[in-house]
């Protein structure tokens, strides 16, 4: 038996045998978790704030730093 068909034969078992735990049901598209939505754009918004306070912060540190200010 060459090894292609091994290879072939552990595949099959392994998507014949198994179901995967995450995918119990569909996710409905219509009716959105509204409170995930919004856990994410704003933990999105709250590091991009993040970003830009450290990056002024940082700018200013460097002007201070070279005399430029």
């Amino acid at each position: 038996m060459t090894f292609n068909r091994l290879l072939y034969r552990a595949a099959l078992v392994s998507k014949v045998g198994s179901r995967s735990v995450f995918t119990s049901s569909k996710p409905d598209t219509a009716n959105p978790n509204w409170v995930r939505v919004g856990l994410a754009f704003g933990t999105s918004a709250f590091l991009w704030g993040l970003l830009f306070k450290q990056h002024s912060t940082d700018v200013h540190e460097y002007k201070v730093r070279n005399g430029l200010e």
